[in-house]
Protein backbone atom coordinates (compact mmCIF):
# COMPACT_ATOMS: atom_id res chain seq x y z
CA UNK A 1 0.00 0.00 0.00
CA UNK A 2 1.56 3.52 -0.70
CA UNK A 3 2.33 5.94 1.84
CA UNK A 4 1.07 9.25 1.84
CA UNK A 5 3.12 12.53 3.60
CA UNK A 6 0.92 14.27 6.06
CA UNK A 7 2.18 18.22 6.18
CA UNK A 8 0.57 19.57 8.96
CA UNK A 9 0.73 23.70 9.13
CA UNK A 10 0.09 25.50 12.74
CA UNK A 11 -0.85 29.15 12.38
CA UNK A 12 -2.70 31.62 14.36
CA UNK A 13 -5.87 30.51 15.16
CA UNK A 14 -7.52 34.19 13.06
CA UNK A 15 -5.39 33.24 10.24
CA UNK A 16 -6.99 29.41 9.95
CA UNK A 17 -9.31 30.13 6.96
CA UNK A 18 -6.56 31.93 4.45
CA UNK A 19 -3.80 29.70 5.60
CA UNK A 20 -6.77 27.11 4.62
CA UNK A 21 -7.46 28.32 1.37
CA UNK A 22 -3.65 28.47 0.41
CA UNK A 23 -3.25 25.08 1.79
CA UNK A 24 -6.06 23.66 -0.12
CA UNK A 25 -4.40 25.32 -3.48
CA UNK A 26 -1.70 22.15 -3.01
CA UNK A 27 -4.59 19.27 -3.02
CA UNK A 28 -7.46 18.90 -5.05
CA UNK A 29 -9.08 16.42 -2.46
CA UNK A 30 -9.88 18.67 0.56
CA UNK A 31 -8.42 19.14 3.97
CA UNK A 32 -8.98 19.10 7.59
CA UNK A 33 -8.57 21.52 10.39
CA UNK A 34 -8.11 21.45 13.85
CA UNK A 35 -9.07 24.21 15.89
CA UNK A 36 -10.26 24.30 19.33
CA UNK A 37 -10.46 28.14 19.81
CA UNK A 38 -14.48 27.65 20.88
CA UNK A 39 -14.37 24.43 21.97
CA UNK A 40 -16.81 25.13 24.68
CA UNK A 41 -19.55 27.32 23.08
CA UNK A 42 -19.13 24.74 20.01
CA UNK A 43 -19.81 21.40 22.94
CA UNK A 44 -22.69 23.23 23.96
CA UNK A 45 -24.64 24.46 20.36
CA UNK A 46 -23.57 21.60 18.48
CA UNK A 47 -23.52 18.20 20.61
CA UNK A 48 -25.36 19.90 23.49
CA UNK A 49 -23.15 18.38 26.59
CA UNK A 50 -21.60 20.70 28.91
CA UNK A 51 -19.09 17.71 29.95
CA UNK A 52 -15.90 17.65 27.95
CA UNK A 53 -12.73 15.06 27.97
CA UNK A 54 -10.03 16.22 29.75
CA UNK A 55 -7.80 15.76 26.81
CA UNK A 56 -9.68 18.31 24.89
CA UNK A 57 -9.16 21.16 27.43
CA UNK A 58 -5.82 20.87 27.06
CA UNK A 59 -5.51 21.50 23.52
CA UNK A 60 -4.26 25.24 22.37
CA UNK A 61 -6.87 27.61 21.81
CA UNK A 62 -4.62 30.20 20.03
CA UNK A 63 -3.43 28.41 16.98
CA UNK A 64 -5.07 26.04 14.51
CA UNK A 65 -3.18 23.41 12.43
CA UNK A 66 -4.17 22.41 8.94
CA UNK A 67 -3.76 18.56 7.45
CA UNK A 68 -3.15 18.11 4.13
CA UNK A 69 -2.33 14.96 2.89
CA UNK A 70 0.15 14.44 -0.18
CA UNK A 71 -0.05 11.45 -2.47
CA UNK A 72 2.80 9.57 -3.52
CA UNK A 73 2.59 10.47 -7.22
CA UNK A 74 3.05 14.11 -6.25
CA UNK A 75 6.94 16.04 -4.50
CA UNK A 76 6.02 16.95 -0.88
CA UNK A 77 8.50 19.29 -1.03
CA UNK A 78 7.02 21.43 -3.90
CA UNK A 79 3.89 21.64 -1.84
CA UNK A 80 5.98 22.96 1.32
CA UNK A 81 7.65 25.35 -0.81
CA UNK A 82 4.54 26.63 -2.21
CA UNK A 83 2.52 26.88 1.31
CA UNK A 84 5.87 28.57 2.87
CA UNK A 85 6.05 31.34 0.20
CA UNK A 86 2.46 32.08 0.49
CA UNK A 87 2.22 32.37 4.49
CA UNK A 88 5.06 34.52 4.31
CA UNK A 89 3.95 36.60 1.76
CA UNK A 90 0.54 36.91 3.39
CA UNK A 91 2.64 37.74 6.74
CA UNK A 92 1.10 34.88 8.62
CA UNK A 93 2.95 33.05 11.45
CA UNK A 94 3.37 29.18 11.00
CA UNK A 95 5.37 26.10 11.21
CA UNK A 96 5.46 23.21 9.20
CA UNK A 97 6.00 19.73 9.82
CA UNK A 98 5.62 16.26 7.61
CA UNK A 99 4.91 12.85 8.83
CA UNK A 100 3.57 9.62 8.16
CA UNK A 101 6.98 8.17 5.70
CA UNK A 102 10.77 8.79 6.10
CA UNK A 103 12.46 10.86 3.03
CA UNK A 104 13.61 7.77 1.30
CA UNK A 105 10.24 6.16 0.83
CA UNK A 106 8.45 9.27 -0.41
CA UNK A 107 10.74 9.99 -2.98
CA UNK A 108 10.83 6.17 -4.32
CA UNK A 109 6.80 6.21 -3.88
CA UNK A 110 6.88 9.73 -5.90
CA UNK A 111 9.46 8.42 -8.52
CA UNK A 112 6.74 5.76 -9.51
CA UNK A 113 4.61 8.49 -10.76
CA UNK A 114 7.31 10.64 -12.90
CA UNK A 115 6.93 10.02 -16.41
CA UNK A 116 8.30 11.31 -19.33
CA UNK A 117 6.74 15.39 -20.00
CA UNK A 118 7.11 17.44 -22.83
CA UNK A 119 7.70 20.82 -21.99
CA UNK A 120 6.89 23.57 -24.36
CA UNK A 121 7.39 23.06 -28.20
CA UNK A 122 11.15 21.44 -28.16
CA UNK A 123 11.90 19.56 -24.84
CA UNK A 124 11.11 15.84 -23.25
CA UNK A 125 11.84 15.70 -19.48
CA UNK A 126 12.87 11.52 -19.21
CA UNK A 127 13.37 10.32 -15.54
CA UNK A 128 16.21 7.94 -15.98
CA UNK A 129 13.89 5.12 -14.29
CA UNK A 130 11.87 5.12 -17.11
CA UNK A 131 12.08 3.33 -20.03
CA UNK A 132 12.97 5.26 -23.48
CA UNK A 133 10.49 7.11 -24.63
CA UNK A 134 8.81 8.20 -28.02
CA UNK A 135 11.12 12.16 -28.48
CA UNK A 136 8.61 12.58 -31.38
CA UNK A 137 11.13 15.01 -32.79
CA UNK A 138 11.86 16.26 -29.26
CA UNK A 139 15.56 16.91 -27.38
CA UNK A 140 15.41 14.62 -24.57
CA UNK A 141 16.82 15.80 -21.45
CA UNK A 142 17.63 12.67 -19.06
CA UNK A 143 16.90 13.51 -15.53
CA UNK A 144 17.48 12.56 -11.82
CA UNK A 145 16.34 14.90 -9.51
CA UNK A 146 16.63 12.97 -6.10
CA UNK A 147 15.52 15.49 -3.34
CA UNK A 148 16.65 18.82 -5.45
CA UNK A 149 14.11 21.05 -6.21
CA UNK A 150 13.51 20.65 -10.37
CA UNK A 151 12.12 18.14 -12.13
CA UNK A 152 10.01 19.77 -14.27
CA UNK A 153 6.80 19.14 -12.84
CA UNK A 154 6.50 22.34 -11.16
CA UNK A 155 4.91 25.58 -12.49
CA UNK A 156 8.05 27.67 -12.13
CA UNK A 157 9.82 25.55 -13.96
CA UNK A 158 7.97 24.75 -16.32
CA UNK A 159 7.36 28.35 -17.13
CA UNK A 160 11.22 28.85 -17.01
CA UNK A 161 11.70 25.62 -19.58
CA UNK A 162 9.18 27.18 -22.19
CA UNK A 163 10.76 30.43 -22.11
CA UNK A 164 14.02 29.61 -22.40
CA UNK A 165 13.50 27.91 -25.68
CA UNK A 166 12.51 31.38 -27.07
CA UNK A 167 15.47 32.78 -25.26
CA UNK A 168 18.53 30.46 -25.63
CA UNK A 169 20.26 30.39 -29.47
CA UNK A 170 23.25 28.57 -30.34
CA UNK A 171 26.47 29.52 -28.83
CA UNK A 172 25.08 32.00 -26.17
CA UNK A 173 26.01 31.53 -22.45
CA UNK A 174 23.52 31.11 -19.45
CA UNK A 175 23.70 31.60 -15.66
CA UNK A 176 21.23 29.43 -13.74
CA UNK A 177 21.07 30.67 -10.20
CA UNK A 178 19.26 28.52 -7.63
CA UNK A 179 19.94 25.90 -9.95
CA UNK A 180 18.36 22.80 -7.78
CA UNK A 181 19.00 19.77 -9.85
CA UNK A 182 20.65 21.31 -12.84
CA UNK A 183 17.52 21.42 -15.23
CA UNK A 184 17.61 24.93 -16.60
CA UNK A 185 21.30 24.53 -16.92
CA UNK A 186 21.37 21.56 -18.77
CA UNK A 187 18.05 22.24 -20.71
CA UNK A 188 19.95 25.75 -22.04
CA UNK A 189 22.94 23.36 -23.54
CA UNK A 190 20.36 20.90 -24.76
CA UNK A 191 19.24 23.76 -26.50
CA UNK A 192 22.34 25.28 -27.91
CA UNK A 193 24.27 27.29 -25.42
CA UNK A 194 27.83 26.60 -25.58
CA UNK A 195 28.23 27.17 -22.10
CA UNK A 196 26.29 27.47 -18.78
CA UNK A 197 26.94 28.12 -15.31
CA UNK A 198 24.86 26.99 -12.02
CA UNK A 199 24.70 27.67 -8.60
CA UNK A 200 23.34 26.57 -5.47
CA UNK A 201 23.45 27.28 -1.86
CA UNK A 202 22.95 23.35 -1.37
CA UNK A 203 26.12 21.06 -2.11
CA UNK A 204 23.60 17.99 -2.46
CA UNK A 205 21.69 19.67 -5.62
CA UNK A 206 25.30 21.11 -7.24
CA UNK A 207 26.26 17.58 -6.96
CA UNK A 208 22.89 16.38 -8.35
CA UNK A 209 23.11 18.59 -11.27
CA UNK A 210 26.70 18.00 -12.26
CA UNK A 211 24.98 13.95 -12.51
CA UNK A 212 22.33 15.26 -14.58
CA UNK A 213 24.86 17.13 -16.70
CA UNK A 214 27.18 14.29 -17.35
CA UNK A 215 24.21 11.71 -17.66
CA UNK A 216 23.50 14.24 -21.26
CA UNK A 217 26.83 14.39 -22.19
CA UNK A 218 28.26 17.72 -20.92
CA UNK A 219 31.40 17.54 -18.58
CA UNK A 220 32.78 20.45 -16.44
CA UNK A 221 34.30 22.29 -19.68
CA UNK A 222 30.46 23.10 -20.74
CA UNK A 223 28.59 22.98 -17.73
CA UNK A 224 29.93 24.98 -14.87
CA UNK A 225 29.15 24.19 -11.20
CA UNK A 226 29.22 26.13 -8.29
CA UNK A 227 28.08 26.13 -4.68
CA UNK A 228 27.46 29.66 -3.10
CA UNK A 229 24.82 31.93 -2.42
CA UNK A 230 23.53 33.49 -4.81
CA UNK A 231 25.80 35.65 -7.15
CA UNK A 232 28.67 35.53 -4.23
CA UNK A 233 30.97 33.55 -6.34
CA UNK A 234 30.18 34.36 -9.89
CA UNK A 235 32.55 36.62 -12.61
CA UNK A 236 31.40 37.47 -15.76
CA UNK A 237 28.94 38.76 -18.11
CA UNK A 238 26.27 35.98 -19.84
CA UNK A 239 23.26 36.23 -22.39
CA UNK A 240 20.70 34.07 -20.09
CA UNK A 241 20.45 34.36 -16.49
CA UNK A 242 17.54 32.11 -15.10
CA UNK A 243 16.86 32.11 -11.19
CA UNK A 244 14.28 29.90 -10.35
CA UNK A 245 13.75 31.02 -6.89
CA UNK A 246 11.53 32.72 -3.82
CA UNK A 247 10.42 36.07 -4.33
CA UNK A 248 12.83 37.63 -1.22
CA UNK A 249 15.73 36.06 -2.76
CA UNK A 250 15.24 37.50 -6.20
CA UNK A 251 14.56 41.15 -4.77
CA UNK A 252 18.17 40.16 -3.16
CA UNK A 253 19.91 39.04 -6.37
CA UNK A 254 18.43 41.59 -8.71
CA UNK A 255 20.22 44.65 -7.07
CA UNK A 256 23.78 43.51 -8.37
CA UNK A 257 22.55 41.29 -11.45
CA UNK A 258 23.23 44.52 -14.33
CA UNK A 259 26.96 43.75 -13.84
CA UNK A 260 26.17 40.26 -14.86
CA UNK A 261 24.15 40.75 -17.96
CA UNK A 262 25.20 42.38 -21.63
CA UNK A 263 23.44 44.54 -23.62
CA UNK A 264 20.34 42.39 -24.86
CA UNK A 265 20.86 40.04 -22.13
CA UNK A 266 17.69 38.73 -21.10
CA UNK A 267 16.95 38.07 -17.31
CA UNK A 268 14.43 35.25 -16.32
CA UNK A 269 13.05 34.87 -13.13
CA UNK A 270 10.18 32.29 -11.73
CA UNK A 271 9.16 31.18 -8.26
CA UNK A 272 7.22 34.04 -7.77
CA UNK A 273 3.75 33.62 -6.37
CA UNK A 274 0.81 36.10 -7.92
CA UNK A 275 0.58 38.26 -5.22
CA UNK A 276 3.99 39.45 -4.92
CA UNK A 277 4.66 39.93 -8.55
CA UNK A 278 3.67 43.47 -8.75
CA UNK A 279 6.02 43.97 -5.87
CA UNK A 280 8.91 42.06 -7.32
CA UNK A 281 8.46 43.87 -11.51
CA UNK A 282 8.37 47.28 -9.78
CA UNK A 283 11.82 46.36 -8.39
CA UNK A 284 13.50 45.31 -10.89
CA UNK A 285 11.70 48.09 -13.15
CA UNK A 286 13.15 50.45 -10.28
CA UNK A 287 16.46 49.57 -11.34
CA UNK A 288 16.24 50.41 -15.21
CA UNK A 289 15.45 46.37 -16.50
CA UNK A 290 12.62 46.43 -18.30
CA UNK A 291 10.05 43.63 -18.54
CA UNK A 292 9.44 42.01 -21.89
CA UNK A 293 7.12 38.91 -20.67
CA UNK A 294 4.72 37.55 -18.09
CA UNK A 295 3.38 34.57 -17.91
CA UNK A 296 1.00 32.61 -14.84
CA UNK A 297 -0.02 29.60 -14.16
CA UNK A 298 -1.70 28.26 -11.05
CA UNK A 299 -0.66 30.85 -8.92
CA UNK A 300 2.40 31.26 -10.07
CA UNK A 301 4.29 33.47 -12.42
CA UNK A 302 7.76 34.02 -14.56
CA UNK A 303 8.97 37.08 -15.84
CA UNK A 304 11.61 38.58 -18.42
CA UNK A 305 13.23 41.49 -17.91
CA UNK A 306 16.29 43.06 -20.19
CA UNK A 307 18.20 46.36 -19.64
Amino acid sequence: MDIWTEIKITVPVNDADTAGAIANMCVPYGIYTEDYSDLEQGAQEIAHIDLIDEELLQKDREHAIIHIYISPKDNPAEAVSFITERLVSEEIPFSIDSSSCNQEDWINNWKKYFKPIPIGKKLLIHPVWEEKAQAQDRIVMELEPGIAFGSGTHETTKLCLAALEDYIIPGCTMLDVGCGSGILSIASLLLGAEHATGVDIDPLAVKTAAQNGEMNGFSAKQLTLLQGNLVDKISGTFDVIAANIVADAILALSKDIRRFMKDGSIYLISGIIDTRAAEVRRALEALELRMIRHEEDNGWVMMAFTQ
